[in-house]
């Protein structure tokens, strides 16, 4: 397990010969809920030049009760820590100069690009684990348009270790010695003591996106028929890596919508420690005139009537049966989440021939649609749970959802 212990670059800092002072931040909750371990943000510039830091100096971010509390610096200027206000309350955080305890910093989120699994993406936290789809599978003619979901559970990082295991060369060269040599048994039984399709003791992978929207992916719609994206082009930028989000920025080919030729995705994907969703930021370069966008969540075979659809909310979800329901890999959850106008929400069925020849058997979809307007972001949350890590159940997977909605759209406020 990596840990990170953080010190300011000379770049961030503001030198200075005075006094090294400290910055009080008050974070206050509007919501009768408490809120626990979401991650608060703080302009750095505003840190250096109250703390009057020098590019030796480390500084500490304490509670009421002078506790050291984890942080990050973004690859946007931001310094990031988790907090704890009770329902209609506030508390107060301070940042001054000292030395962080390391054992604070350990990595909690982390992800990359796989260049050895057809640029696979892939990312995870504390409770879950997610991966998109690069250009060398696409070159490989797979159609994989979504975001697969990887279950886990424990706190631990595990998608590192189910890659190597997965893709050791040793191993699979022993596998495929044995099946020349008529050994199919013995060469299945090897393959299923290393892949992550079969849950170790720390979860799977056993959700099917295949052409589809997968687990929360959005996409332009034109005359009502889904715009899918395929894999992104060129290098994935990792921006922020860790100990307490993980953040990065994936480009799309340009496509034509209507009478734009042109038109470019760009996704800003960020995950945080302790949360099951993710926060995606898209921008739709060169389209000239409003358009509807819609995240999607695949509706499968085994479970076609297991959705909520709350346009009024901002949220809607789905309970998946995985793609390996006899080997009792228990429900997957989904959903996504608008911070803003959710236009309508609804479930899209394909014909029986669309489905059979294009979406890989696929039901259809739940969709939660927006409006786009050119020269413009539109910022979205969509992510998973597992009956076997955390929830119990539908029901409980709904109420987190419907909370972190209203949690989305009454936002902690922060001033120092």
């Amino acid at each position: 397990m990596k840990k990170i212990f953080l010190f300011l670059a000379a770049a961030l800092l503001l030198a200075s010969c005075g006094k090294q002072g400290s910055l009080q931040v008050t974070v206050s909750n509007s919501l009768n809920i408490d809120r626990k371990g979401e991650l608060v943000e703080v302009g750095m510039d505003a840190v250096a030049k109250q703390l009057k830091l020098d590019d030796e100096a480390q500084f500490i971010v304490v509670d009421a009760s002078e506790n050291q509390v984890p942080y990050q610096l973004t690859y946007d200027g931001k310094l990031i820590f988790p907090v704890e206000v009770a329902a209609g309350g506030s508390a107060v955080y301070t940042i001054k100069v000292g030395e962080p305890e390391e054992r604070l910093f350990e990595t909690a989120v982390y992800g990359r690009k796989y260049p050895e699994r057809v640029d696979d993406v892939a990312w995870e936290n504390d409770l879950t684990a997610y991966r998109t789809y690069g250009p060398a599978l696409q070159a490989n003619g797979e159609r994989a348009f979504g975001y697969d979901v990887w279950l886990k559970c424990v706190p631990e990082l595990v998608v590192e270790e189910r890659y190597e295991m997965e893709l050791n060369p040793a191993t699979k060269a022993v596998i495929d010695s044995l099946k020349q040599i008529g050994k199919t048994k013995d060469a299945n039984d090897l393959y299923q003591s290393v892949s992550y399709h079969v849950d170790h003791g720390n979860g799977l992978d056993c959700y099917k996106v295949g052409p589809t929207l997968g687990g929360g992916a959005a996409a332009l719609l034109v005359d009502d028929a889904i715009v899918y994206p395929y894999c992104y082009v060129g290098e994935p930028e990792i921006l922020d890596n860790g100990p307490l989000r993980f953040t990065v920025k994936l480009n799309y080919a340009p496509t034509a919508i209507k009478g734009d030729t042109a038109v470019a995705e760009t996704r800003i994907i960020s995950l945080d420690k302790g949360s099951q969703m993710n926060k995606t930021v898209i921008a739709y370069n060169g389209l000239t005139v409003a358009s509807p966008v819609a995240a999607g969540i695949v509706i499968h075979p085994e479970n076609p009537e297991a959705y909520v659809l709350d346009a009024d909310n901002g949220y809607v979800t789905y309970t998946d049966l995985s793609d390996n329901i006899h080997n009792d890999n228990g429900e997957i959850y989904l959903g996504i989440v608008f911070p803003d106008e959710m236009k309508e929400a609804k479930a899209v069925l394909f014909t029986a021939d669309e489905s059979k020849t294009l979406r890989g058997g696929a039901s259809g979809h739940v969709l939660a649609v927006a409006e786009y307007q050119p020269n413009s972001e539109f910022t979205y949350y969509w992510g998973s749970g597992w009956n076997k890590y955390n929830f119990t159940d539908a029901v409980m997977w709904n109420n987190y959802v419907a909370e972190f909605a209203m949690k989305v759209r009454n936002p902690l406020m922060v001033a120092y």
